[in-house]
């Protein structure tokens, strides 16, 4: 699992039959510790409604197209909840 940001969304539409009705969104992963951006942005499913700005907990690969309730999705990440509250200890 990895901490995000959304900072976009996607439309698309024309998109795989499996992917129809679903929202895709531009997330930011993030460093916990203190949520400067890490790595590139991806684009992930949403399965639980988020929106741009809010910090979200995303699954890649496999754990994505269970993300969905759908193994023959063609999902890479998927946005599995919404933070309301991330409190990380400094442990250096």
């Amino acid at each position: 699992m990895l901490i995000a940001q959304v900072i976009g969304t996607v439309v698309a539409t024309r998109k795989h039959e499996r992917l129809v009705g679903t929202t895709i969104q531009v997330v930011q992963p993030l460093k916990p510790q203190d949520k400067t951006p890490q790595g590139i942005p991806i684009v992930a499913v949403d399965a639980v409604g988020a929106g741009v700005g809010e910090l979200v907990i995303i699954v890649t690969g496999s754990s994505a197209r269970q993300g969905v309730d759908n193994d023959l999705c063609p999902v890479d990440a998927t946005i599995i909840g919404i933070i309301d509250q991330l409190d990380v200890e400094d442990t250096i």
